[in-house]
């Protein structure tokens, strides 16, 4: 019986995939149509397989910059269920690399599609600012980049710090709007990070959206907005950014826009949701160690 269970609740998956996949295709032909005449990215949000609505500005993103068949890398995927990645992989036949740390990651990415669509490498191991450079190094996805995400709930920042300039077109990393605009900070560089064991309320966790942006700044990169939700940031290479059509690019000066979050994810000191709005979630984490980034230094913060 269990059997026959898995059997139906796997093709079901499958049929819902591909309806998904379907509806997915039609809408993103339909708002190609628009594309030059967009004005703000998040109006591009449409949500198939990304967690949110980075589907469809991906989707923008690599149309405006004639990118048919990407090479990409994803830091932080799951199960590849849902991510933003994924879409692609399913329509695009590219080359890709992806890499979470999940037990027997590679087992379960499998189950959840057809490898042979693409030319895909799945790593399963725990990245972090050490490691990072010689794992994609090793795997040829250090260069020729054309889309970059990292989502591993942590020490993004320091990963990021040591990927070199250039590394690709397009970046999207998650940011921790809880910080809100003014702050520079992010969580210190710890190898064994864990969201939930740094602070229970998994409020202190990666960095602030303009840390982000003043290191990407550095690295080659003019920030272009964020999904509805404002978890992720997207990034695009100064080289090309005369090929997206934006009317409005964000004022890197006043980021209030891009940190006002209504999603409450908070959890009391039992591990349950308790539903914290703004004006306390940076209350709960205001003694949580975190690194201050301002005037060019890495001091130790204790008071957010």
């Amino acid at each position: 019986m269990n059997l026959i269970k898995k059997i139906f609740s796997k093709l079901f998956r499958n049929y819902f995939e591909k309806k998904l996949i379907m509806i997915g295709r039609s809408h993103l032909l339909s708002a190609r149509q628009n594309y030059k005449n967009i004005q703000n990215l998040n109006d591009l949000d449409y949500k198939i397989f990304s967690q949110f609505g980075e589907d469809g500005i991906i989707d923008y993103l690599l149309k405006s910059l004639n990118i048919s068949s990407p090479k990409f890398v994803e830091i932080g995927v799951g199960d590849f269920s849902e991510c933003n990645t994924r879409y692609l992989f399913e329509t695009t036949q590219p080359k890709g690399l992806i890499i979470d740390c999940i037990e027997n990651f590679e087992q379960k990415v499998k189950k959840n599609i057809n490898l042979w669509k693409g030319d895909l490498t799945i790593i399963q191991k725990k990245i972090n600012s050490k490691n990072v450079i010689d794992i994609l190094k090793q795997k040829n996805f250090l260069n020729d980049l054309d889309l970059f995400v990292i989502d591993i709930d942590g020490i993004d920042y320091w990963v990021m710090k040591n990927l070199p300039k250039n590394l690709s077109k397009i970046i999207v990393v998650e940011y921790n709007a809880t910080f809100g605009p003014d702050l520079e900070v992010t969580v210190p560089d710890l190898e064994d990070f864990d969201r939930s064991k740094y602070h229970y309320s998994n409020l202190c966790f990666g960095a602030s959206l303009k840390a982000y942006v003043k290191l990407l700044d550095q690295m080659g990169y003019v920030f272009i907005g964020t999904s509805i939700s404002k978890i992720n940031a997207f990034f695009i290479n100064k080289n090309e950014l005369n090929k997206i059509s934006l009317k409005n690019l964000p004022d890197s000066n006043d980021l209030s826009f891009y940190t006002k979050s209504n999603i409450r994810e908070s959890r009391n000191k039992n591990g349950k949701l308790n539903f914290l709005n703004n004006s306390t979630k940076i209350e709960e984490i205001k003694n949580c160690d975190v690194i201050d980034l301002s005037n060019n230094k890495e001091k130790k913060k204790t008071d957010i």
